[in-house]
């Protein structure tokens, strides 16, 4: 799957991150990139169904699990074309877009990670999981603070400076009612990810992750 030289080809985009240059090494991008990412999704087909029955890993090249590669630039400051990780999402198979709850995979040169949860759900979603917090207090905090999840994972991503809107402020839970992301992260290194046991791990620590995105699910009221 990935290799030492997968983390080279990352390296050398991001020092040439031009369609000229993608334009000459597409070929090393499809055989060092591409080609080992839907390697690693199709292999993670089976212990995500054992796992999380309704999420999916999808191996097409294009539209898949596999993000890709070219940026949106439109709104964006850096107007560099390309991506220089490697993003994996497995998605719940009723969602249509990074925000729905998933599983997720990043490999870069400067940072390696696994993630689950929801990354910058839209309001609406994020309201569902804030009610379902505070109709279900006991049910967070047991997901949160138990042992096995603490492990593996650390709850990230971005929160709110004051409370939000028709939540009181004194809330046991109002830390996490202020969030904005609802993410859990387990860093992973390049030995890891290149180690030959990147699946067994990858799919260890996401049942570590269940709780989480059971929880997540059961406030989207789909199936987990």
């Amino acid at each position: 799957m990935f290799s030492s030289a997968t983390f080279a080809f990352l390296d050398e985009l991001a020092a040439n991150n031009d369609r000229a240059w993608f334009a000459a090494n597409r070929d090393r991008y499809e055989d060092l990139v591409r080609d080992p990412a839907l390697d690693f999704i199709c292999a993670m087909q089976a212990p995500l169904t054992g796992i999380a029955p309704n999420f999916r890993a999808d191996p097409r090249r294009m539209g898949g699990s596999l993000m890709r590669v070219f940026r949106d630039t439109r709104f964006a400051r850096d107007k560099t074309p390309y991506k220089t990780n490697i993003g994996i999402q497995f998605r719940h198979s009723l969602g249509k877009d990074v925000h729905a709850p998933g599983f997720y995979l990043h490999v870069a040169g400067d940072e390696c990670f696994l993630g689950a949860g929801c990354w910058r759900p839209e309001a609406a979603a994020l309201g569902r999981i804030r009610d379902w917090i505070v109709a279900k207090p006991e049910r967070w905090f047991a997901v949160r603070d138990q042992p096995e999840f603490r492990a593996a994972w650390a709850l990230a991503g971005d929160s709110l400076a004051r409370p939000p809107r028709g939540y009181a402020a004194d809330h046991p839970a109002i830390d996490d009612l202020k969030r904005k992301d609802f993410i859990a992260l387990a860093p992973l290194s390049r030995g890891e990810i290149v180690g030959g046991d990147l699946v067994a791990l990858a799919s260890g620590r996401f049942a570590a992750a269940v709780p989480l995105m059971a929880f997540l699910c059961a406030a989207a009221d789909v199936p987990y």
